[in-house]
């Protein structure tokens, strides 16, 4: 039986829905979380005494966190804590193997291809708060003896998606011109939920997988030019992005102190998945143009 902490977030509840595997969605409010695929259990993860949570329990995958807005340092603290507690009470309960789904945010700005040896740096709280994470689970899982998983994940997309990904596919779903064609240098890795979910079924049980660190992506590139264009076929609207230079997208963040977003939506970040492949003989299942076709049905 698996273990998923953040069951009613958007990674989590589709997994919890979707595996096959026998399930306890952990929730912090059960009141709130309406699911019937499996059994919840109602914790809050930083109470250090989480007895029985994880009993009977062969594998955690931990999705808890905040998504979608920038950390402050309580929050850093907090979520630490928290994943402290879950690593420690699976371990009294002789879980065998924890899967953790991080993030390639500690890589933003980084001009070269990643790949599984790119030294991190990273930049904000939430992103310095997943590389002390992964760093947390590494060192503890030595002295508790459990087997760990770290996946390392871009944006993530599907139906339901929300933030930044849902903003513009509800723009490019209004029709209008956008100026965005210019943009189109650039290359950034994103993954589906559903490859997602399916790399982290593969990262449960695989003997391959155990104490490695996978990068993850839909091992299909694209520049913002190319996913403004997917987003208005699977929308079945006209392209109508127009040639807007860069330097006026990076004139605006600097007047307006939005440069990070701006380099976001200029910059590249691509993922080298080879090792990911290779190691767990996997590739992503769905194709780009699959994830954004679900993604435009919910646009968050």
């Amino acid at each position: 039986m698996i273990a998923v902490t953040g069951s009613s977030g958007f990674i989590g509840k589709y997994l919890v829905n979707n595996t096959d595997k026998a399930v306890k969605a952990i929730v912090r409010k059960k009141s709130s979380y309406e699911i019937d695929c499996c059994s919840v259990l109602e914790a809050d993860l930083n109470d250090p005494f989480l007895y029985k949570v994880f009993e009977k329990i062969d594998v955690v995958v931990h999705l808890a966190g905040l998504a979608h807005r920038e950390f402050t340092l309580n929050d850093f603290e907090n979520n630490l804590i928290s994943f402290k507690n879950v690593i420690y009470s699976a371990s009294k309960e002789n879980v065998k193997r924890i899967v953790y789904v991080s993030s390639v945010s500690m890589f933003e700005g980084h001009n070269a291809k990643i790949s599984k040896d790119s030294i991190p740096s990273p930049a904000t709280i939430s992103s310095n708060y997943k590389l002390k994470s992964e760093l947390l689970l590494k060192d503890l899982s030595k002295s508790l003896k459990i087997e760990f998983v770290i996946i390392r994940s871009p944006l993530v997309y599907g139906e339901g998606v929300k933030a930044n990904f849902a903003s513009l596919m509800r723009l490019v779903g209004k029709g209008l011109p956008l100026p965005f064609r210019a943009i189109n240098k650039n290359k950034r890795s994103l993954v589906s939920l559903y490859n997602l979910v399916d790399l982290i079924e593969v990262c449960i049980d695989h003997p391959k997988a155990v104490n490695q660190v996978f990068l993850v992506s839909d091992d299909n590139d694209l520049s913002t030019s190319q996913m403004v264009t997917l987003m208005a076929k699977v929308q079945g609207k006209a392209n109508l992005s127009i040639p807007v230079p860069l330097w006026c997208f990076k004139l605006v963040g600097k007047v307006f102190k939005k440069d990070a977003v701006v380099n976001r939506l200029v910059g590249s970040l691509q993922l080298d998945i080879e090792h990911t492949k290779n190691t767990l003989d996997w590739v992503p299942p769905y194709t780009v143009e699959h994830g954004f076709e679900l993604a435009a049905k919910n646009k968050g």
